[in-house]
């Protein structure tokens, strides 16, 4: 089973939901970047269970351990370990599932290919496996803060369910992102889609919706044809999420509706440096960014688990019918920004390096 991502940046996962704990090995980080045990649980608090009353209840810390590859408050150029031990664990909520498979889960086919499945919470193929890719993603952005400041990633919130954000793209901030429980790039209009996740909860049922992402700053460069485009590692990357379905970047399937002399950028030059004068691109072109905002989207289904009766087989192929007993989150998307964001860093952090070597 693949558990490893990126190539001279490279992050291995482990562990299960409802195992001892999770985590990441991070090997490639490069030495003298200043990380501590803090800079990493910004964003695993991000990402946590129970932050706030749209999200599953399920209460956990998510106090992350560094292990290795770290001293005195800076890296060793070592492999890198943190850990993250589980601590609200209720294996009983699952005990219907050793015997049912779960509707859009990967029960079944888990268990079809290696003959043997984590009944709790799914295993790996839940979403608390993330845990290790956002922690390898906070360390990617420290990399960054030292060697490139100006490089900025926004992931929020632009559509749940029918709901689709109004803010355009060159207002959007961190601050106003943060600022409510949604992660939706207007604060004033959040209180109409946490209603929305409110009602759908109260009836036992879920929502999808989309998380957009901004990257300013990004060098001119990064990608690597034919087979390592950036846009392509960038969607292996988001649809590598627990219930992701979509990628498209710049103007995505929209761009399918125009014409060549409506959908190409323009190259201007400004201030003596190339710029483009539209970015239908989304700041790639050829597999390679050409200096302009990266701009793409990733579309997440509604969560799979719900608090309604649904139909099913057992393990032996006999029909049955499943409610299901677990903390579950009736929309994945505020919780998905911080790992959107993480999977980001990790994809540009490895194409960065490759692009210095080359440079060198």
């Amino acid at each position: 089973m693949p558990n490893s991502l990126g190539h001279l940046f490279r992050i291995t996962t482990f562990g299960e939901s409802h195992g001892g704990g999770v985590g990441v090995i991070v090997d490639g980080c490069p030495p003298r970047i200043p990380l501590a045990a803090a800079d990493i649980q910004v964003d695993l608090d991000r990402r946590r269970p129970g932050q706030s009353k749209i999200v599953t209840p399920r209460k956990e810390s998510d106090t992350c351990e560094i292990l290795s590859g770290v001293s005195d408050g800076q890296t060793l150029g070592t492999p890198i370990a943190i850990l993250v031990r589980n601590e609200d664990q209720r294996p009983e909520a699952y005990k219907e599932m050793e015997t049912l498979y779960r509707p859009s889960h990967a029960d079944y086919t888990y268990q079809a290919k290696y003959g043997v499945r984590a009944v709790q919470g799914g295993g790996r193929a839940s979403a608390r496996e993330t845990i290790g890719r956002v922690a390898a993603g906070a360390v990617a952005q420290q990399v960054f803060r030292k060697l490139v400041p100006g490089l900025e990633i926004l992931a929020y919130v632009s559509q749940v369910h029918h709901l689709i954000a109004p803010t355009q793209v060159e207002n959007i901030t961190f601050k106003e992102i943060e600022s409510n429980i949604v992660r939706w790039p207007d604060s004033h209009d959040a209180e109409r889609v946490i209603a929305l996740i409110e009602q759908v909860r109260s009836e036992g049922d879920s929502v999808g919706g989309v998380v957009s992402v901004i990257v300013r700053g990004a060098p001119v460069g990064l990608g690597e044809p034919v087979f390592d485009k950036l846009e392509a590692d960038l969607a292996k990357a988001m649809l590598s999420l627990p219930a992701s379905k979509g990628f498209e970047i710049g103007s995505g399937f929209a761009g399918t509706r125009l014409r060549g002399s409506e959908h190409n950028d323009a190259f201007i030059n400004v201030g003596g440096r190339v710029r483009t004068a539209t970015n239908r691109s989304g700041g790639i072109q050829g597999g390679i960014s050409n200096g302009e905002e990266i701009v793409f989207r990733v579309a997440f289904k509604p969560t799979a688990t719900i608090a309604q009766a649904q139909q099913t087989v057992s393990i032996s192929g006999e029909p049955a019918e499943l409610k299901a007993r677990g903390r579950h989150d009736p929309c994945v998307l505020p919780r998905a920004v911080p790992m959107v964001e993480a999977m980001t860093r990790l994809v540009l952090v490895d194409h960065w390096l490759r692009q210095r070597a080359i440079a060198d």
